[in-house]
């Protein structure tokens, strides 16, 4: 089940199709997180100008009371100068105003007014070095609260006129993000229903564009799969407008010319080896009975007199003799004459139950049984044809048992297998090897001392051209069962 969930068990179709719907939906976060981050952006700087602003706008206001006022202007009058006025300014420009003297320790607020003998809070050390060394005695700190973000801008209170530092004045600013929060829940929102839109759509082009793409190629493929060395295969008449699926259609109807060529060559060698072989064959069995032929009519010229008294049956057992080869020669060329010619397919509609009883009527053997299943089942095939598949088997399963065995038996049984008819030999004879149960049907291979080995080779082209099978089943010392299936016809 987990390997449904790989990648590579994914076809091309299924590739191209997460490929877009990933590429769509990789482009909208990132999209999405661009204009977030803008926003962030574009708020960070609105506040640092806002405060800037704002920190230009009380630096006037301080320059304009400290021209107008009529202290001494130094560290220590500032709380004199802005004793009051501190007021003034933070409620004008609504914002808390501090002013620290070099050492950090608060001289004016406009929080709340300092009483005489109170301890005044002081300013960080890093906070005052930080002021005095950067390159605008300028410095903004950070800060989170609850629910709140807050800047604090320290910078010095200058006195233009000597152009010498005063004191540290720091202004704290609130941090308003409602208006950004507003504006990002709000793009969020319509970018949602935009998006959603967009992934229906980008589903429904990758589900068409990846047929579109894929349509050729599994023309391609199909035709791939269907492709065989021992058949005619059809070219792919196709235009895609696509040059790479066009010249892999180009090649694949390119491939099916030289497999054609390539099959008609094999086609013939192959035609050609068998028929060697076969000539070696016939050559060599025929050769089998012409030596002693030979020596037959040698020895009888050499020793035969016609005053023998004997001479009649000497005459009768050369001929005999000559007979004998004569027959085995006939027996070569019959065997090898059945197995070049194919069955003609005449598709008799028969009831195979009937024949094959006709069929074991010739063989006198005692022990040969017959069952069957039902009493008719009813096939199309050569009757001649049928009558030759039992007899061979029978005939085989016969020389299949040791004639030194007590208890012997064939059983041929019939019986209905959904829509076929199983027809079974059953011996318990010496049963067939291991070894050659891949060389079973081959022509030419036998397991017997007599015999061209080419019985169960004919009825098995037989079988097959009447889209049937032909299996078996042996155990050496034990017997052998040939199942032939045969399909039939339903009433």
């Amino acid at each position: 089940m987990k390997s449904l969930f790989k990648v590579k068990h994914w076809s091309l179709r299924t590739r191209i199709f997460m490929s877009m719907i990933l590429i769509t939906l990789i482009s909208s976060i990132l999209i999405a997180a661009a204009s977030i981050i803008h926003f962030q952006i574009k708020s960070k700087v609105y506040h640092d100008e806002k405060l800037l602003i704002k920190e230009n706008q009380i630096r006037q206001h301080i320059q304009y009371i400290l021209a107008t006022t009529p202290h001494p202007l130094t560290t220590f009058n500032l709380r004199s100068i802005f004793s009051y006025k501190i007021f003034e300014i933070a409620n004008i420009h609504n914002i808390q105003i501090d002013i620290f003297d070099f050492s950090g320790r608060l001289l004016v607020t406009s929080k709340a007014p300092i009483i005489k003998g109170q301890i005044s809070p002081l300013l960080p050390d890093y906070v005052v070095d930080r002021v005095k060394n950067s390159p605008k005695n300028r410095y903004v700190d950070f800060a989170e609260g609850k629910d709140k973000s807050y800047r604090f801008s320290y910078s010095y209170l200058m006195d233009f006129v000597e152009n010498k530092p005063l004191g540290i004045i720091r202004l704290p600013y609130v941090e308003d993000d409602s208006f950004y929060k507003n504006e990002i829940r709000n793009f969020l929102l319509i970018y949602g229903m935009v998006y959603l839109a967009m992934v229906i759509i980008s589903i429904w082009i990758a589900y068409y564009l990846s047929k579109y793409i894929t349509k050729s190629l599994k023309t391609i493929s199909d035709k791939l799969t269907e492709t065989s060395l021992t058949e005619k295969n059809e070219k792919i008449e196709s235009v895609t407008n696509s040059h790479e699926i066009d010249r892999l259609i180009f090649s694949y109807n390119k491939m099916i010319d030289q497999l054609q060529e390539s099959a008609n060559k094999l086609a013939q060698s192959e035609r050609e080896g068998a028929w060697r072989e076969m000539a070696k064959q016939v050559a060599h069995e025929i050769k089998n009975p012409l030596t002693p032929m030979r020596l037959t009519v040698q020895s009888f010229e050499m020793r035969f007199n016609p005053e023998d008294p004997n001479a009649k049956k000497k005459l009768a057992d050369f001929s005999k003799t000559l007979i004998q080869q004569i027959d085995t020669m006939t027996a070569v060329a019959s065997a090898f004459s059945n197995f070049a010619s194919l069955p003609a397919q005449q598709n008799e509609t028969l009831n195979i139950v009937d024949v094959v009883k006709l069929a074991l009527e010739i063989f006198n053997e005692d022990y040969i049984r017959f069952e069957s299943s039902h009493g008719e089942i009813i096939t199309k095939i050569d009757r001649t044809q049928l009558i030759r598949i039992i007899t061979n088997l029978v005939k085989n399963a016969i020389q299949a048992i040791p004639d030194e065995k007590t208890e012997k038996s064939i059983l041929v049984s019939i019986t209905k297998d959904k829509s076929n008819a199983v027809i079974c030999v059953q011996d318990n004879g010496k049963g067939i090897a291991y070894i050659d149960f891949d060389r079973i049907f081959e022509p030419k291979f036998t397991t017997k001392t007599s015999g061209m080995g080419l019985g169960l080779a004919i009825i098995k082209n037989i079988i097959e051209n009447y889209n049937g099978s032909i299996t078996f089943e042996s155990e050496v010392n034990q017997g052998t069962t040939f199942k032939v299936i045969l399909p039939i016809i339903n009433k």
